[in-house]
């Protein structure tokens, strides 16, 4: 695969997080899939530069109740 193709792969997003990454995606003019890819590009980079994760609590699980009102 050369570094223009773009590998297509299934991902399950519980909705909660879909309709919170939607929101954002359309805040930042970006589609869903754009913004995923985004973020993702964002989180390797910072891997790269700091040589570590993102944070050092990636692997806790993800707190999303700041969407219980929607």
């Amino acid at each position: 695969m050369t570094d223009n193709q773009k590998k297509q792969i299934p991902l399950r997003l519980s909705s909660k997080l879909y309709n919170a990454i939607a929101a954002w995606a359309e805040d930042d003019f970006r589609s869903v899939n754009g913004q995923i890819e985004y973020l993702l590009t964002e989180c390797v980079k910072q891997r790269r530069k700091n040589g570590g994760y993102v944070s050092a609590e990636m692997d806790k699980p993800i707190d999303l109740e700041f969407l219980k009102d929607e």
